[in-house]
């Protein structure tokens, strides 16, 4: 036995307090024992002995024992809590009363191993075995000593956190491939929005510039086509239709006007007044007959300003043959036809789309019934015209081919070549829808009004009159106000004698005083000569709206009197 309990007494100890569990503590009289005393006994299985309840039934005195203000007893005591012992290890505390529970247990075994006698000392129980403290090297004995294998720091798996990684995976992909479509979708709308302005935009231009719009009218929007075109190129030939069984022709311009990509079928009456070569009066139907195709083709540039590129007789045999070689043409018939080789038989039958062969185009293009104005027979021909002009091929080769295959003689300048081109053109425009016929209206007296020379003159054939080239002489056209008819023809030889291209200008209401007019500086000295010329005072002159015909447009007054 430990001497530090031998002469056990409890008058020698005196109570000094209670520890923060409610037990009593001791200290022997006269000794107050030190922590470094009290840490040389934690080795002593007999030290720190307490109060046992259960030993004898009555309070017994404890021997002291040395107060631990970082938790309790000391090692080796029956209490408290040893930062180096056993919890140590685990990292862990004790509960707030676990180590009164603990103490507890530990007396309630004593007490049933043995009970001891006051005077006595008390029985020994081994200590349970502790780890080895480290030594503290000298100077540390007022400081603790805490190693890493002391603590011990646990992460507690968590089984569900993969499977909540995966679905936030699984919910962020979703949401980008979700964002990644709408993104698409939202590209694919501005990309469909964007084509379909684009086509509606080019749609609509295109249907602006060839006048197909519906609510526009084909003249306004012809008008609106030349005037964002600006200057308009057109080429023209002449074409001369010979009835070699009845006698008789029809004239016709086909006009290509390269700018507004339009055809055009101008049709001439017979009765149109030309100027001859020697500046005589002729009609068109005369001025074919006796000067032929090309002092005709000369009066018509003349008249109408045009600048006519070749002239096409057409004589009916090939006209036939031109059908027959397209595969027969379709057009509505305004009349029924009587054939000639049959007599009480019909040609032709009036009504829609009506097909007709080579002998059936030639008989309705030069049918007139008796009393009929030649321009119903014009309007016949001109069906005839655009119908063949739908079935020529539009390839300028296939179109020349066929024009070979007629094996007529063309006229020079004008070539197989060049008229097979023209003719493609030509169809190409009437396919599509952009092509019409045109009467050219004339007066009794076969002159052209000014009305005619607005609508069909400056607005088909080609607008204003170009400058005559070097060395032609100025075109002048001139209208009898003086109510006496007489007077036109002295002013035609007047003008015919001094150099200038005389131009009819018809007839008109009288007025007092004659009238000379010119357009653009450039043709002012020509208009003073002009006024010389007809003996009219220079005061007569004025600048001004000229026919489309001509350069210089002259009025006879009644002061004009030829002299």
């Amino acid at each position: 036995m430990n001497d530090r309990y031998d002469g056990y007494d409890q008058q020698n100890y005196e109570l000094v307090g209670y520890d923060e569990f409610g037990q009593p503590v001791y200290r022997q009289v006269g000794q107050a024992p030190s922590y470094e005393q009290h840490a040389g006994n934690a080795g002593d299985p007999s030290y720190g002995y307490g109060y046992d309840p259960y030993a004898t039934g009555q309070q017994q005195p404890v021997p002291p024992q040395p107060y631990d203000p970082y938790g309790g007893a000391q090692q080796g005591s029956s209490g408290g809590y040893d930062p180096y012992g056993p919890a140590a290890g685990t990292g862990q505390q004790p509960r707030a009363g676990y180590r009164g529970e603990q103490q507890q247990q530990q007396q309630q075994q004593q007490a049933q191993a043995t009970a001891y006698i006051p005077q006595q000392a008390p029985p020994v129980t081994p200590p349970e075995p502790q780890p080895q403290a480290r030594p503290r090297p000298q100077g540390e004995a007022e400081q603790r000593d805490y190693r890493t294998e002391q603590f011990e720091f646990v992460e507690e798996p968590d089984e569900n956190s993969e499977d909540v990684i995966d679905w936030l995976k699984f919910t962020e992909s979703r949401t980008e491939r979700r964002e990644e479509a709408r993104r698409r979708g939202r590209n694919r709308v501005v990309a469909l929005v964007v084509v379909l302005v684009l086509c509606v935009v080019g749609g609509v231009g295109y249907l602006w510039s060839a006048g197909k719009l519906p609510f526009l009218s084909d003249d306004a929007a012809k008008a609106g086509s030349a005037a964002a075109a600006g200057p308009q190129n057109r080429d023209v030939i002449v074409v001369h239709l010979h009835n070699t069984k009845g006698g008789g022709t029809s004239t016709a311009l086909l006009v290509n006007n390269t700018t507004t990509k339009q055809g055009t079928t101008v049709l001439l009456p017979n009765t149109l007044g030309l100027t001859d070569e020697e500046g005589s009066s002729t009609t068109l139907a005369k001025s074919v007959e006796d000067d032929g195709s090309s002092g005709t083709g000369d009066s018509i540039d003349t008249l109408l300003g045009t600048d006519i590129e070749g002239t096409w007789r057409l004589d009916t045999p090939f006209l036939s043959n031109l059908v027959e070689l397209v595969g027969n043409i379709d057009i509505t018939t305004d009349t029924d036809v009587p054939d000639p080789s049959k007599k009480g038989s019909t040609l032709v039958h009036k009504g829609q789309d009506q097909t007709l062969s080579g002998a059936m185009a030639v008989g309705y293009a030069t049918y007139r019934a008796k009393g009929e104005a030649q321009t119903a027979q014009l309007m016949r021909f001109g069906q005839v015209m655009q119908g063949v002009l739908r079935k020529i091929s539009s390839d300028p080769q296939a179109a020349t081919t066929t024009v070979q295959t007629l094996t007529q003689i063309i006229e020079p300048p004008l070539t197989e070549k060049d008229l097979g081109a023209f003719l493609a053109k030509l169809a190409d425009h009437a396919k599509e829808g952009d092509y019409k016929t045109a009467l050219l209206p004339v007066q009794q007296d076969g002159t052209l009004s000014k009305q005619t020379a607005s609508s069909v003159v400056k607005d088909v054939l080609g607008g204003t009159v170009k400058a005559p080239s070097s060395g032609d002489s100025p075109r002048v056209s001139v209208e009898n106000a003086t109510g006496d008819k007489a007077r036109t023809e002295l002013a035609r030889v007047a003008l015919v004698n001094g150099g200038y291209t005389y131009v009819s200008g018809g007839t008109d209401t009288a007025v007092a005083a004659s009238r000379v007019t010119y357009a653009d500086a450039d043709s002012k000295q020509d208009a003073v000569e002009v006024a010389k010329t007809l003996n009219l005072p220079t005061s007569a002159v004025k600048k001004g709206e000229t026919t489309a015909n001509a350069d210089v447009s002259v009025v006879l007054g009644q002061n004009y009197t030829g002299k």
